[in-house]
Formats: C-alpha cells, sequence, structure tokens
C-alpha cells in the first residue's frame, strides 16, 4: 500500500484553485470584452434574417417583392422560421421596443 503524501494533495489542490481562479478571470475577461458585442451580432444577425424572410417571402403578409419562382426555391430552407416570423412582422410595435 502507497502511502499518500500531504504535499500532494497540497499541490494538487493548489493546481485546482489556480484552475478554477483563471476560468473565474477568463469568464470576467468575456464579459467585459465580448459579451457586448456577441449580442449586438446575434442581434443585427436576426435583424438581417428578418429581412431576408420579408424580401423573398412578403407575399405571406402581402408585400410581393419578389416573383414566386425565387421564393418556392428558397422555401424548404425558410419553413421552419416563418411561424415566428409572422408573428415578430405582425406585432405592434411601440416607440420603446426602437429604443431597446
Amino acid at each position: 500500500m502507497t502511502e499518500i503524501r500531504p504535499e500532494a494533495t497540497f499541490i494538487a489542490r493548489l493546481l485546482e484553485r489556480i484552475r478554477q481562479a483563471l476560468d473565474w478571470l477568463g469568464g470576467v475577461f468575456y464579459g467585459m470584452f465580448f459579451y457586448d458585442a456577441l449580442l449586438m451580432f446575434r442581434r443585427e444577425r436576426a435583424d438581417l434574417e428578418q429581412l431576408f424572410v420579408l424580401i423573398s417571402f412578403g407575399d405571406l403578409i402581402g408585400v410581393p417583392i419578389l416573383p414566386p419562382y425565387y421564393s418556392l426555391r428558397l422555401l424548404p430552407y425558410v419553413v421552419p422560421q416563418i411561424a415566428g416570423w409572422k408573428r415578430r412582422m405582425l406585432r405592434e410595435k411601440d416607440l420603446t421596443d426602437l429604443v431597446a
């Protein structure tokens, strides 16, 4: 039977605490430098997707823009997004929605 040296457990605990501190510090730096940019990019992507669906399938809400041929070619890729898109487009908007 091998004997566990107290120095080995101390070093293991110390290394674990250092790893936890580095993880915490990485989270702090992520929040300081990247979180706002990530939110901005996500909002921008959602806006661009919404515009794309409006241009290609605007006739679903009465805005004919593209000929139906191109809409039908894109339909399989957009079907999962149509229900949420209709809800977002037909929702009443307030001035506070534009500010946020």
